[in-house]
């Protein structure tokens, strides 16, 4: 098939009706796709290679109307390469033990997937404790407490006291419970558990962002002056107020600094910002959350530097109070950019 050009290697619409014998195996394919679908049935489609399934769809898309004549001949032929079949088998070690799992000793299966290619040795924990701790929930509150168990028990302990903290607390206690319960399981049902949970995680639907709604509005907002970001807070929490309540954790703005900026990350971000956006922030800062963050910066620079600051602010006798905003919103964004990078990390109340 062509890269540039996936209907190049696909035979021109047929001008009518063609008999059997002038099908493409494509076109038989195609017909046999549509056969299935129209009496209900789901053929497994997803389980052929991407490229496969890419020319499966345009030849369909390139089909002209079929005469019934040749979709019983087609389903004929179709139906008799089916009955020459008396066996299939699974393609590779990995559906090999697919097929036999439960049936080899632990040891058996053990060593054969050493044997198995890279993907099918791969440990599917090492993928689980990488996934978002929130992403865990629902599964967790939809699985048998002894399968929750085993899944909590895998993940780190830092990991799984965070996933623990986001369950209701019944379920998390009944979840802590039922890990004693644990160590009898077998380590062939600890990788069935994480490969079927790893497989779930896969099978999420693609979309079209990168980050959940909760997350994006608290950028916007985060980059809106505070009087647009209260009025929208308001109209939100008066629609939703449990988004608002997610959206409202989510912002950062220059009032939260003191609250979730670590004192040994301000000298980096000092370095990052301009002192004359600082010096405006000092000069203008209005409301308690401002002025505390403010002085965070400030207390947790050095001397000298903070003394210039705090001078050269007080001489400010008038400032705007959409410079000192967006000073402000500069210094955020700043921050924002060094804790996307993993350079700087927010902290919680607890920490």
């Amino acid at each position: 098939m062509s890269l540039d050009d996936p209907l190049a290697d696909l035979p021109p619409f047929p001008a009518g009706p063609a008999p059997l014998t002038s099908l493409t195996t494509k076109e038989k394919a195609a017909i046999v796709v549509r056969l299935l679908l129209s009496h209900g049935a789901m053929p497994a489609l997803s389980q052929l290679p991407e490229s496969k399934q890419t020319e499966l769809a345009v030849q369909i898309a390139r089909m002209a109307p079929v005469d019934q004549e040749t979709v019983h001949a087609v389903a004929d032929e179709f139906a008799n390469e089916i009955e020459r079949i008396a066996l299939s088998f699974p393609q590779g070690l990995n559906g090999a033990l697919g097929l036999l799992d439960g049936f080899l000793s632990e040891g058996a299966t053990s060593r054969l997937r050493k044997m198995a290619p890279v993907d099918a040795r791969r440990n599917p924990w090492d993928q689980i404790n990488k996934i978002d701790t929130a992403r865990l929930v629902p599964y967790l509150e939809n699985e048998a407490l002894e399968v929750a168990a085993v899944i909590v028990s895998k993940l780190s302990t830092t990991k799984a006291a965070d996933l623990l903290g986001l369950l209701p607390g019944d379920l998390a206690r009944r979840i802590a419970i039922a890990i004693s319960r644990t160590s009898g399981v077998s380590p062939t049902v600890v990788h069935r558990i994480g490969a079927s949970l790893a497989e779930q995680l896969d099978a999420r639907p693609i979309t079209a962002f990168e980050t959940g709604p909760v997350a994006r509005v608290g950028a916007i907002l985060d980059n809106a002056p505070s009087a647009l970001r209260n009025h929208l807070l308001s109209g939100i929490e008066s629609e939703d107020e449990a988004f608002a309540t997610q959206v409202r954790a989510a912002i950062f703005t220059f009032a939260n600094i003191a609250e979730r900026i670590s004192p040994r990350d301000v000298p980096r971000i000092q370095r990052e910002i301009e002192n004359a956006d600082l010096t405006l922030a000092a000069a203008g800062a209005s409301s308690d959350g401002d002025k505390n963050s403010v002085e965070f910066i400030l207390e947790n620079i050095s001397n000298r530097m903070a003394d210039s600051i705090r001078d050269e602010a007080s001489e400010r006798q008038q400032v705007r109070e959409d410079e000192v905003e967006a000073a402000m919103m500069r210094i955020v964004a700043t921050i924002r950019n060094l804790e996307s990078l993993g350079e700087i990390y927010f902290v919680t109340g607890d920490e």
